[in-house]
């Protein structure tokens, strides 16, 4: 996902100096006049006026904010703005917002949705938390990268809807995948079940763009593993847990891909579900 969106924050004029631990990630960019490398993360800053974190999960953004040396935080100054668009826990989010705010760093949560083929054309959908100067500061090079952006409130906000978003989402894959394993058990075609599902109530994100060209085609190729949706799942679940709402969905489906992750070989594709379940029928 980080490749893309730089490509699209390089064609809007922005100059980008960046980082991986993967040192091939950004070959496709070194003839990019405003692209250049950094050796180290911590490196990225020195001249940034903004500085976005792509990264898995809490524990690697945690990592890197507050350990190591130097420590992301300790290298910080209050003229720049922090943007962490990976997808962290909401409450870990919250927190990082606090630490950094007492340092008199600005941090802003703006994960983001619609996989690499919207990373690509720039028409993410990108969930903001943080507060409202520093949303509005950080604005424009957002919208470099993504069509749907909405502040849905304080620090945290962003990342809580992006667990819930991907939450209602692997709920429509599972049960999708439930639905044309049965239908398919009694001799009927699934690529017409998915035909009727889309022109009726059963539509959804995975009958529209995911089971043609990714599960029925036997491709699996989607470019989003079945372990992070996994992860995504517990943020969330975890997130629902703490409000105290009801979790009996939630929890059924968590178990499901933790299971699916288990009986799958590692780096599956997370439309690989749709494979679990017909093994499993």
């Amino acid at each position: 996902m980080g490749l893309p969106m730089v490509g699209n924050l390089l064609r809007a004029g922005y100059p980008v100096q960046a980082f991986d631990l993967n040192p091939h990630a950004a070959d496709a960019l070194q003839s990019e006049a405003l692209f250049s490398r950094a050796d180290s993360a911590a490196a990225t800053l020195t001249h940034a006026d903004i500085v976005i974190l792509m990264l898995p999960d809490s524990k690697v953004v945690d990592g890197l904010l507050w350990n190591g040396a130097p420590a992301l935080a300790d290298v910080l100054t209050p003229s720049q703005i922090l943007i962490d668009m990976g997808s962290s826990d909401p409450v870990r989010s919250r927190d990082n917002f606090d630490k950094l705010a007492a340092k008199g760093i600005a941090f802003v949560d703006a994960p983001v949705s619609g996989g690499v083929k919207r990373a690509v054309d720039g028409s993410l959908s990108i969930m903001i938390g943080g507060e409202i100067s520093a949303v509005d500061t950080v604005r424009p090079v957002l919208q470099a990268m993504g069509k749907n952006l909405v502040h849905l409130g304080a620090a945290g906000a962003g990342h809580a809807v992006k667990a819930l978003n991907n939450y209602v989402s692997a709920s429509g894959l599972l049960a999708v995948s439930e639905a044309l394993a049965a239908a398919e058990q009694f001799g009927i075609d699934p690529h017409l079940v998915n035909q009727v599902f889309n022109t009726s109530t059963g539509r959804n994100n995975t009958t529209d763009v995911k089971v043609e060209n990714f599960m029925l085609s036997g491709s699996f190729n989607s470019g989003f593993a079945l372990a992070l949706m996994r992860k995504d799942l517990q943020t969330a679940l975890g997130f629902i847990e703490r409000m105290g709402t009801p979790d009996h969905q939630a929890a059924a489906c968590t178990r499901t891909w933790v299971d699916a992750e288990s009986a799958l070989k590692p780096g599956a594709d997370h439309t690989e579900m749709y494979k679990f379940i017909r093994h499993a029928s």
